[in-house]
């Protein structure tokens, strides 16, 4: 006798199978939410700009007097260092200097004028959008740099016949250095008390405050409590994404040497004009004449890397992508999705976008300084032999203007030799006329007596 299996038996194989279906139909996958995106790109045009160049003789004091100037320094230009000449010289210039309005002060290889002094870089403050400006100069060895106190009154230095002021400066209060190259004029970098201003000059441009630079070394840029950069090798600079004029956030370390971080490959080309004359320049001293200058030159900024193009830009992570389809694709399972591949870091410097033009100009503006110090050496000699020629001719006046006095002397001689002699002569005349007239006189008196007698 067959035993008839039971029933839930029979539908164990259906429920089974209806619940497999129903539990993969009801599967959910966790999805990640997008990063939002950065901001775009701004279209990006470097204005060109008036530039008075020229050689700023640096004082030789340990405090020159503070500025006050009403607007804030435009960008850092390109100025870079030709081979050092000699052991021991000092990168010195390269920044923006006050002379009445804002002139750059070229760089140059030079030697510390006197044992046991250093080179200070200039000072620049913000104080309520004006400038507190210290010029560079030579400091004394071992000495750190005192910023002018806040409880210091200064008068706005007036500004050149003509001049027209800029916008003031945009950015916190305290130590900066100026904008990097193409930047947007006003805005300012907070920097630490001794910052070289030349660090930022491979920084890209900036349209937002943001950027700021840091060192390894404890240090604050409030004006009441600071601390000056000493045996720092690198400082680095960090700006957001919504500081630069590519929307990328930047981190990069820089050399702490001004003649190092000048040389720096930059993004924006804002070369500094040559100056026009090798003759520097006193530093500016409020109360004093000011000096003339010579009339500004026009430097065109050159973008050199593309990435402030933002044609060039790659999409940020996570930013949604155009699709044809109107309802898209059910988003596959994580683990089966393929990975993005791996982005550059935002630090990473990008290439150069015509690395053959930089090293040509490079090269012309080496051979431009080349020509400048011939120029210099050649001007030099023609005024020692100017010099040389102008003694020469001074001693042989002198020895012609002795030799006609000794000739006028012999002559005054000669003439009152010969006076002398004539009033001998007439006086000997004189004397022998005198004792004849004696002698005819005594003569007629004899022979009057004579007379007498005979006719006695």
């Amino acid at each position: 006798m067959k035993v008839r299996a039971p029933a839930t038996t029979r539908i164990a194989p259906a429920v089974a199978l209806l619940l497999a279906l129903l539990t993969s139909a009801c599967t959910v996958y966790e999805t990640v939410p997008p990063r939002p995106a950065p901001p775009p790109p701004v279209a990006y045009y470097a204005e060109p700009q008036a530039v008075v160049s020229v050689y700023v003789d640096p004082p030789v004091i340990d405090a020159p007097p503070p500025v006050l100037v009403g607007w804030a320094p435009p960008p850092m230009l390109v100025d870079v260092p030709p081979p050092m000449p000699f052991g021991g010289a000092v990168w010195v210039g390269g920044y923006w200097a006050w002379q009445g309005r804002w002139v750059w002060a070229a760089g140059r290889w030079s030697a510390p004028p006197q044992p046991n002094v250093v080179w200070v870089h200039p000072y620049y403050e913000n104080r309520g959008g004006a400038v507190v400006f210290v010029t560079g100069h030579w400091g004394q060895a071992g000495v750190a740099f005192v910023p002018p106190p806040p409880s210091l009154s200064l008068t706005v230095a007036v500004a050149l016949p003509g001049v027209v002021a800029g916008p003031p400066c945009v950015g916190p209060q305290g130590v900066f250095v100026p904008a990097p190259p193409g930047s947007r004029p006003g805005l300012i970098v907070p920097a630490p008390i001794g910052t070289p201003p030349a660090v930022v000059t491979a920084a890209p441009p900036i349209t937002n405050i943001g950027m700021r630079i840091t060192n390894n070394v404890s240090n604050t840029t409030n004006v009441t409590n600071v601390t000056n950069i000493t045996n720092v090798t690198n400082v680095t600079i960090v700006a957001p994404a919504t500081a630069t004029a590519s929307g990328r956030a930047y981190e990069s370390a820089v050399p702490a040497s001004a003649h190092l971080a000048a040389a720096l490959p930059p993004v924006v080309r804002a070369a500094a004009p040559v100056p026009q004359s090798q003759q520097a320049i006193p530093a500016y001293v409020a109360g004093r004449a000011p000096t003339p200058l010579p009339p500004a030159q026009t430097m065109r900024p050159v973008v050199m890397q593309a990435s402030l193009h933002p044609a060039a830009a790659p999409a940020p992570h996570g930013q949604p992508q155009p699709s044809g389809a109107a309802n898209p694709a059910p988003m596959a399972p994580p683990a089966a999705r393929p990975q993005p591949p791996m982005a550059a870091p935002q630090n990473a410097a990008a290439p150069s976008a015509n690395p053959g033009a930089e090293q040509a100009l490079r090269d012309r503006q080496a051979q431009e300084r080349a020509a400048q110090e011939n120029a210099a050496n050649a001007e030099r000699d023609q005024a020692r032999r100017d010099e040389a020629a102008a003694r020469a001719q001074a001693q042989a006046q002198a020895q012609a203007a002795k030799a006609q006095a000794a000739q006028q002397a012999a002559q005054h001689a000669a003439q009152a030799a010969q006076e002398r002699a004539a009033q001998e002569k007439a006086a000997k005349e004189r004397a022998a006329k005198q004792k004849a007239g004696d002698k005819d006189k005594g003569e007629a008196e004899r022979e009057r007596r004579e007379k007498n007698e005979n006719e006695r």
